[in-house]
């Protein structure tokens, strides 16, 4: 299963962004693709949190344009969203732990712990997801 970060697909709606074609190329194959996609809750909610607000530099959505989007993506026969099961608990910990997360690092130690759960590689362009153990991850831009 392919587990999307949010930084790909903040690349991918933002055409200011340096990375936007590569991103958005990936992302329509991604999502047409018979593949099993995961979208963990808090990448959507990190896109939203980013996309909608008018503060931040780049590409924004009205919440209306940014909740199509997530639409167009759940409705994908491949897609899927990804929550906390029974043993989420135990692998952030071990995430916690064993990358030595603090701070910020936390969200990614949660986001390694999801991938694990769901036997998924995460697609990311953040090298700090490198530091935890047992994470398998791939930066594909």
């Amino acid at each position: 299963m392919i587990v999307l970060d949010a930084n790909i697909l903040l690349y991918a709606y933002d055409s200011n962004a340096d990375k936007h074609v590569k991103a958005r190329a990936w992302i329509e194959r991604v999502f047409s693709d018979s593949s099993p996609v995961g979208l963990p809750w808090q990448t959507v909610t990190a896109f939203l949190r980013v996309v909608t607000n008018p503060t931040l530099p780049g590409q924004r959505f009205t919440p209306e344009e940014a909740a199509q989007i997530v639409n167009h993506w759940i409705d994908q026969p491949n897609v899927r969203l990804l929550g906390p099961g029974e043993d989420h608990w135990n692998l952030l910990r071990h995430m916690l732990v064993g990358g030595q997360a603090r701070g910020p690092l936390v969200t990614d130690a949660a986001l390694a712990a999801l991938t694990i759960e769901y036997g998924g590689v995460l697609h990311s362009t953040d090298r700090d997801f490198a530091r935890f153990p047992g994470l398998r991850w791939t930066n594909p831009l």
